[in-house]
């Protein structure tokens, strides 16, 4: 039996030098295009499946869905590349100092290729309109007033992210649970003003298939904005860096590259 054990952590432990290796970046990247292209499926999926179909998606459903598939993906891919699926927490991760500031552009690139794609997929199944899947300010409301809800609601999320990523209050996959039901409920009661996006990725897809920007500086500046606030407000709770286990979770437990000098 312990020689059993032995192998198992053997094995383990070459797993971790493989993700250590940088040659190995691309299960990173393939990972965040994975979850975004899920995450938008779902979270655009619900406009556009709403058109083709009416009367049979409500919009508690819509903002719902798209914290379940968040819960999810985070637990079956947050391992490998710390389930970013949003420039923002891309951002904010680097910002805090636990993710490299160097992986930033094949992130951002890779979620909003998964986007696109979750956006071409519906379009080719459903046969409506990106710009049914994507966010819009509410007639009545300024595109500055939609702005600061966006980073308002995303200083929120990104807030939740890095509380549950620190060294401070690290509750593992749990973190996923604290997310989730985060995204849902700034969904509940903030979509009707912005849609509730906090995702520049999110509203890109939508926007780039159905050739439709309007206003979408509200969904790169709103988002962008609430990830600067809550890394400041993390600071502030905390102090800087979220220690091993936050860059642990920035960038996937198999994958630690910033050295703290706590990690030592």
């Amino acid at each position: 039996m312990t020689s059993i054990i032995t192998k198992e952590f053997g094995e383990f432990d070459a797993a971790v030098e493989d993700f250590n290796d940088s040659s190995q970046e691309w299960r990173r990247l393939f990972s965040e295009l994975l979850g975004t292209f899920f995450l938008v499926l779902v979270a655009a999926g619900g406009g556009m499946m709403g058109h083709a179909f009416p009367d049979t998606i409500s919009r508690t459903a819509a903002v719902v869905a798209p914290g379940l598939m968040v819960m999810g993906i985070i637990l079956f891919m947050g391992r490998v590349s710390g389930a970013h699926l949003n420039p923002a927490v891309t951002l904010a991760f680097s910002l805090r100092g636990d993710f490299p500031w160097r992986r930033v552009p094949g992130y951002v690139v890779t979620q909003l290729i998964g986007a696109t794609l979750a956006v071409l997929f519906l379009r080719a199944v459903i046969g409506v309109s990106g710009t049914y899947g994507s966010n819009y300010v509410a007639p009545g409301f300024t595109a500055g007033e939609a702005f600061l809800m966006e980073a308002v609601l995303t200083l929120g999320l990104v807030s939740v992210i890095l509380g549950t990523a620190s060294g401070a209050q690290n509750i593992g996959l749990f973190g996923a649970l604290g997310v989730a039901g985060y995204i849902a409920l700034a969904g509940l009661w903030g979509s009707p003003i912005s849609g509730a996006s906090m995702n520049p990725a999110r509203t890109f897809g939508p926007d780039l298939v159905g050739q439709d920007f309007s206003n979408y500086w509200v969904y790169v500046a709103g988002p962008l904005t609430g990830a600067v606030l809550a890394v400041g407000a993390a600071w502030i709770l905390r102090g800087s860096g979220g220690g091993k286990s936050g860059s642990g979770a920035a960038q996937g437990a198999l994958a630690t590259e910033v050295k703290r000098p706590d990690q030592e």
